[in-house]
């Protein structure tokens, strides 16, 4: 490991700390378990309805694996920093990134849903900490002028994978199984390893620190709070919410451990969240506005590959095809919001980017069984131009006025809200596409009654066509087969589409939050050098 060029720092502060290689190189290599992190999961969104048919489960249920996979990521984020202490921090990263790998092909071996959930359950464990360290460790390499064009080049490492994921994943599972999506985590994470390995190191701080005492209290509230959310969110539609006794239950433990736990870490003096960072209003509103675009954007990404496969009859290739521009959009961008944010106020960077987040959603409000792909690929590179101008500067305003000490503890609770959020949003996305399609059929079955004169003419222009091939009493029977399909299918884009326009008003309502954040002056356009 590079350790050389840290000697006379050693009696420094954590502030003049400079790593002993170019910083560039230390961002190519953390960006590749990030790239890792990310690509798996957007590669795993367009395989779910395959998921699901392989292993013998319903597409609800094979969003499972998406959610189990963040409130895992989510336990373990908040504790990346005393990990980092107690290992140091490259080392973690490394042992983590050794979980996710091996975890990887655990799941590419899976045999049934419940084998793949618990892989992903562990393959989230070790994935919890590889952004916030990354992030960390990208934010401490670079000098405070320089932060701003190293989270853009971070941002582009982040989009490249949305844009290779979906189209890779798509032919993966098209031509040879959505295992591979899996298993193509292994030659990534070998690479990262080795260039983790040759080039970063810990600052002088992270290496003489004392990790303490593990708050084990506060992380077992914390585990408590956060599993029995997320399983209330994934079985809470099965069983139909509060009219469960169980669910009651584990709401009420919710809810009183979560409370507990925050008391507990406000008031112990070694913390494993340090919730004071709160305190720093940039950072607060920031987390605040990260949850709801984790809301937004995962739910998108769960929505859309579901739509394309399920009701347009999109291959797991064509639906990768249709969501890569998005990625695209965001890597063109990238390099723009680089230079804006040295230039143009951050909230109105930020709301802008909201704006066209919110737009590009309630496009896809406006979908129908008839629309082409170009109708699907637009929204999307507006998305990805939205996301861009939300992600970089929303992460650099948030925590680059944090001490340096602290952005450790800060990024994990950033990424751990914006997973949450995630996860909420795709347990409710689900929820809500079930209820509405239900209710939409509910109110079209009207429409169908024996008396209705279009719903006849359009019965005996249907046994007519097929009384060609087939006997009259078959003919009808047919012909009632064809208008009930036709039903589901209008009730279920009906549902899709109320989603749309619910996440689309979210995003707008973000447009506002982002007016709170304290203004930071611009410092001048940001260099490359």
């Amino acid at each position: 490991m590079a350790a050389g060029g840290a000697a006379g720092d050693e009696g420094k502060t954590g502030m003049e700390w400079r790593p002993a290689v170019n910083p560039w190189i230390i961002a190519a290599a953390v960006m590749l378990p990030t790239f890792m992190e990310i690509l798996d999961t957007t590669i795993v969104s367009v395989a779910l309805p395959h998921i699901a048919g392989s292993l013998s489960a319903s597409t609800d249920e094979a969003t499972w694996t998406l959610t189990s996979y963040l409130v895992a990521n989510a336990v373990i984020l908040p504790a990346t920093g005393w990990f980092a202490r107690y290992f140091g921090r490259s080392r973690f990263l490394i042992y983590c990134i050794v979980i996710f790998t091996l975890s990887s092909l655990v799941c590419g071996m899976a045999e049934s849903l419940g084998m793949l959930i618990i892989a992903r359950v562990i393959q989230g464990a070790g994935g919890g900490a590889l952004q916030p360290i990354s992030q960390a460790i990208l934010l401490e390499s670079f000098p405070s002028e320089k932060r701003g064009m190293a989270m853009a080049a971070f941002g582009i490492g982040v989009v490249v994978a949305p844009i290779i994921g979906p189209t890779l994943g798509g032919w993966l599972t098209d031509n040879y199984s959505w295992r591979w999506a899996f298993y193509l985590n292994i030659p990534v994470g070998v690479l990262a390893i080795f260039m983790i390995r040759t080039f970063v190191e810990d600052p002088p701080y992270i290496k003489t620190a004392k990790p303490g005492k593990i708050d084990s209290i506060g992380f077992g509230l914390m585990a408590v709070a956060l599993a029995t959310m997320q399983i209330v969110l994934d079985k809470g539609q099965q069983d139909d919410w509060f009219s469960a006794s169980w669910v009651c239950w584990f709401v009420a433990i919710c809810a009183v451990t979560m409370v507990y736990f925050i008391v507990w870490e406000l008031r112990t003096k070694e913390p494993i969240v340090n919730l004071r960072v709160l305190m720093d209003r940039n950072f607060a509103v920031g987390t605040v506005l990260i949850t709801f675009l984790g809301v937004c954007l995962y739910s998108a990404i769960t929505l859309i590959p579901i739509f394309l496969q399920t009701l347009m009859g999109y291959s797991a290739m064509q639906s990768g095809l249709t969501l890569s521009p998005r990625g695209l959009g965001a890597m063109v961008t990238m390099p723009v919001i680089g230079y804006l944010m040295g230039v143009v106020d951050f909230r109105k960077v930020i709301g802008t980017g909201f704006i066209l987040l919110a737009g590009s959603l309630w496009q896809f409000g406006e979908i129908n069984l008839q629309i082409s792909m170009w109708n699907i690929i637009w929204p999307n590179v507006m998305m990805g131009v939205g996301l861009s101008m939300i992600f970089v500067p929303l992460s650099a305003v948030a925590m680059g006025m944090l001490p340096r000490e602290e952005m450790g503890n800060a990024s994990g609770i950033f990424n751990l809200m914006r997973n949450i959020g995630g996860s909420a949003g795709i347990s409710a996305v689900t929820t809500i596409l079930e209820r509405r399609a239900q209710a939409h059929q509910s109110d079209m079955v009207s429409h169908l009654a024996a008396g209705s004169q279009p719903f006849q003419l359009h019965s005996n222009e249907l046994q007519q066509a097929l009384g060609q091939y087939y006997a009259p009493a078959e003919a009808l029977r047919k012909a009632d087969g064809v208008i009930y399909n036709e039903l589901i299918r209008q009730s279920n884009l009906w549902a899709f589409i109320d989603n749309f326009r619910i996440l689309a008003a979210l995003s707008l309502f973000c447009v506002g939050g982002a007016m709170l954040l304290k203004r930071v002056k611009p410092k001048g356009p940001v260099s490359l050098h």
